[in-house]
């Protein structure tokens, strides 16, 4: 303490003296002392603080690891979500379709997630009980095994469905050994998140109704290792082990656990946190001891030294107050770190964090997302106000009220452009002034890949128009509502396309395609739709008319541009017409209706001679049979996944002396009434819609599978003849499927006769002839029938490498009472014979015909007078048996 000068005088000598007794360096052990304590209780003040900052550190890097883990969870949930909108939007999601939103979302990387699959579950009755299989995945490698999983199969999985169904939100599963590791004999190793699917529209209010309109359920699987080291580093800096448990139902469970380095023994962080309906707690041990790293023993020798000096320079009050000066420099020194690796956390931060004075609106301190994402001269400009767009006010509002929550709202970037941003604001003080505090996370890619993915499932990628889906929605919505009675549908289907790609290429017919689809919204009115529904047909659903000659001349004026149109290609000129269907939407109760009508329609116009246009009515006649042919061609389908096609053999008999049994496959279909169906009722439907290929296939794959049980003679019938109709010819794979078939049940080739018309053989001699020669090159045989229908028969009889010729019926019936006839089938059977061929005469129906025909030297007969058809013998076995 300062000494003060005073005046000559007893009372202040002797003050003077008394005070000179106390030695120097008593003085100086006193201030040694008084220092020494001083530095040691701010050595203990320094090193409880620094004990208390590096306990924050580790705690904030234990949280930050914890927070990015269920984040990671959030982000699928968002995943999720936005393919559950798929489903929600659309009345059937395709494989495809499926697949394809999954690699866009790969490829856009807005999510990035350790997933091990994305699979769809369709919910099933089965016996009454609900089951849910997979029927869709991605991705495909390493998930094989999901390939038809029953999910009611996995109590822990089931769980989570259930929980998810009934409150449409996401459900997390204890943890359970995912079905790809099933052969692994390692603990418990995956999680999954479920998420239900629902019929398309709003979804269901009540859980009654989400329980009854759940069509499907969708399930993210994760390895939890692989989900949690995805967000750990391989050695964080502050953390010495991580442990993560499941405790959602009471007892811990252990799903992961990883040791970086030794630990310090201190206590470990705990957070619990909730998600999907279940409870983890992750727990870290700080890698070194919490003592401040070595700070406090710093203050230790600075105030040993300070003591020293003070006791040393006691009498200098200017050198103690220079000692006290240095030490609180120091000591503000290191407060001024403090604060600064706090403000170095916030700049880490992956979102924008913003401090905001409320009185004026200037921003008084944004992060390095911050200043990096906006405007930095905004808070000067006009305030933080100009950095909302979008629903800013009513969030500052519900901040002020202490009601505040997470919120999407628009935000201007640097360059003025707005985005979206998931925002919370809280009110604030800061040394007694009122802030605005606001962290951001910009979502804008997110919400871009929802609208790209529902534009995607709404839009023909090729010509940009609508697709078949987003189409029967619209006309359904006409249909369902007032519009019915005042609408249109256009059914277009491009005339001889099919050529374009053949002769030019598929490049071609593709840019045809997008040509005619912009040349077609030209001919449209605004409020008209034009859509894609596939290959090279496109519909036109027409709002507001009222008259069929409104559609008309609509749909005239279509095809009209559609003619006049020149595409050019390399060099060549393409002309191209349309055949147009119109049906009024009054005329139909149903789409499905509606779709049948506008295509019996389009069909009658392209019979009629093409680029033209055919009006729907109810009374029309051909429509009623096109209408019947379709009828028909769904009966067919059926009748194939119901196994309602039957198989009937006829003999065919040797008229000159060869013996084994020989017989022809008839074809019948039993209807759903339980009676029988000859051909003549049901093929032409199937030729002219397409069918025939599947019933060929049908046949001879049946066949083949049983040819040993077809008649009673089993092994020892010599051969069995099997038609081919036209399609099939044109079909690449039948050839391979027939060489399958063979080895397959180990047939010897030479047993089976395949039976071509003649009509179908002249159509495509090419094709006719290279299909004969590769069934003849396998060892089989091969039989021209109808033989003399065509009228052009013995020019071509002589390319054709056949084995037998089939006199056609008509020629036969008649011989007895016809001369021209008879003579038709003298010389079939000469001509034959001079090939090389055996002769077979069909409708044989009396003993007359008979003996004529043996008087032709025919080799073989067949008709009604030798056998009656009768059910192949496996056939009849199950009708027994059922």
């Amino acid at each position: 303490m300062p000494f003060e000068a005073t005046p000559s005088g007893s009372e202040p000598l002797q003050g003077q003296a008394v005070r000179r007794r106390v030695p120097a360096w008593a003085w100086g052990l006193l201030v040694l002392l008084l220092g020494l304590g001083g530095t040691l209780w701010l050595a203990d003040l320094e090193r409880v603080r620094g004990e208390r900052e590096a306990r924050r550190e580790f705690v904030k890097q234990a949280v930050h690891y914890s927070n990015s883990l269920y984040e990671q969870l959030r982000q699928c949930e968002h995943l999720i979500r936005a393919f559950q909108s798929i489903f929600l939007s659309s009345d059937e999601v395709t494989p495809d379709e499926y697949m394809r939103a999954y690699e866009n979302m790969q490829a856009s990387g807005d999510i990035r997630i350790s997933l091990q699959a994305l699979a769809y579950a369709e919910r099933r009755l089965i016996d009454g009980r609900e089951h849910y299989i997979t029927t869709m995945y991605v991705p495909q490698e390493g998930n094989e095994a999901l390939r038809g999983l029953d999910i009611a199969r996995q109590p822990m999985n089931m769980e989570a469905l259930r929980r998810s169904r009934d409150s449409n939100q996401v459900a997390m599963s204890p943890p359970f050994r995912l079905i790809q590791s099933r052969d692994s004999a390692g603990p418990l190793d995956g999680v999954i998140l479920r998420l239900p699917v629902y019929r398309p529209g709003p979804i269901p209010a009540s859980l009654e109704a989400r329980r009854q309109d759940m069509v499907g359920s969708l399930g993210a699987s994760f390895r939890i290792a692989d989900l949690i080291n995805s967000v750990i580093p391989e050695s964080p800096s502050e953390l010495a082990s991580v442990k993560v448990e499941d405790v959602g139902d009471g007892s811990p469970r252990l799903l992961y656990e990883r040791r970086f380095a030794a630990s310090s023994g201190g206590l470990p962080h705990v957070v619990e946190f909730h998600f999907g309906g279940r409870t983890w707690r992750f727990s870290a041990a700080p890698r070194a001891a919490l003592d401040g790293q070595g700070g406090w023993w710093v203050v230790v020798w600075i105030g040993s030294a300070i003591s020293v000096l003070l006791a040393a320079l006691a009498w200098s009050l200017v050198s103690t107050r220079e000692q006290a000066i240095a030490l609180g420099t120091a000591m503000s020194a290191r407060f001024r770190a403090s604060e600064e690796r706090f403000r170095t956390l916030n700049e880490l931060l992956p979102c924008l964090v913003l401090l905001v004075r409320k009185d004026d609106g200037t921003i008084v301190y944004r992060n390095a997302v911050a200043r990096q994402k906006l405007d930095p001269h905004a808070g000067a400009r006009g305030g933080f106000g100009t950095l909302l767009e979008i629903g800013g006010q009513d969030h500052l509002q519900a901040a002020e009220e202490g009601t505040s929550q997470a919120l999407e709202v628009q935000m201007r970037d640097a360059e003025g452009r707005p985005f979206w941003a998931t925002t919370w604001i809280t009110s604030v003080e800061i040394d007694d002034v009122p802030m605005w505090l606001l962290v951001a996370s910009d979502t804008t890619e997110q919400r871009q890949l929802t609208e790209r993915l529902s534009y995607q499932a709404s839009h023909d990628p090729l010509t940009r128009l609508f697709n078949r889906r987003e189409f029967e929605l619209r006309a359904q919505a006409l249909l369902s509502g007032s519009g019915r009675q005042v609408g249109a549908l256009l059914f277009i289907d491009l005339d001889q396309f099919k050529l374009i790609n053949d002769t030019s290429g598929h490049g071609a017919g593709d840019e045809l395609l997008v040509r005619l689809a912009m040349l077609m919204k030209e001919n449209l009115r605004p409020h008209d739709m034009l859509a894609r529904l596939g290959g090279d047909e496109f519909g036109v659903l027409l709002s507001g008319v009222r008259t069929t000659e409104e559609a008309l001349q609509a749909a005239e004026r279509m095809r009209a541009g559609i003619e006049t149109f020149v595409f050019t290609w390399e060099g060549r000129n393409y002309t191209i017409s349309a055949s147009i269907g119109v049906v009024m939407l009054r005329s139909a109760a149903s789409l499905k209706e509606l779709f049948a009508h506008a295509d019996a329609a389009c069909y009658l116009a392209k019979e009629a001679g093409r680029n033209r246009i055919h009006l729907y009515a109810e009374d029309d006649a051909a429509i009623a049979r096109r209408m019947g042919e379709m009828e028909w061609a769904n009966r067919i389908r059926e009748a194939l996944n119901d196994g309602r096609l039957l198989l009937d053999y006829q003999e065919l008999h040797p008229l000159r002396g060869e013996g084994g049994v020989h017989i022809e496959l008839l074809l019948r279909l039993r209807d759903e009434d339980g009676g029988e169906v000859l051909p003549g009722a049901f093929l032409p439907a199937a030729e002219r819609y397409g069918l025939m290929p599947l019933v060929d296939r049908w046949v001879v794959e049946t066949a083949l599978a049983h040819l040993d049980r077809l008649h009673p003679s089993g092994k020892a019938l010599a051969t069995c003849a099997i038609n081919l109709s036209a399609a099939s010819l044109e079909d690449p794979g039948l050839f391979e499927r027939i060489a399958q078939l063979l080895e397959l049940h180990r047939i010897d080739p030479r047993r089976l006769v395949f039976e071509i018309t003649e009509t179908v053989a002249m159509r495509d001699f090419a094709a006719s002839s290279a299909l004969i020669a590769r069934l003849r090159q396998l060892g089989c045989r091969v039989a021209l029938d109808d033989f003399g229908a065509g009228m052009s028969s013995f020019g071509y009889l002589k390319d054709l490498e056949l084995d037998m010729v089939k006199i056609d019926g008509i020629f036969v019936q008649n011989m007895a009472s016809d001369r021209m006839s008879r003579s038709i089938v003298r010389a079939v059977a000469e001509i034959g014979h001079e090939q090389g061929l055996q002769v077979v005469a069909e409708w044989v129906s009396s003993q007359e015909l008979l003996d004529l025909l043996a008087g032709m030297s025919v080799d073989y007969a067949q008709g009604f007078a030798l056998h009656r058809p009768q059910r192949v013998l496996f056939q009849r076995d199950a009708g027994a048996g059922a």
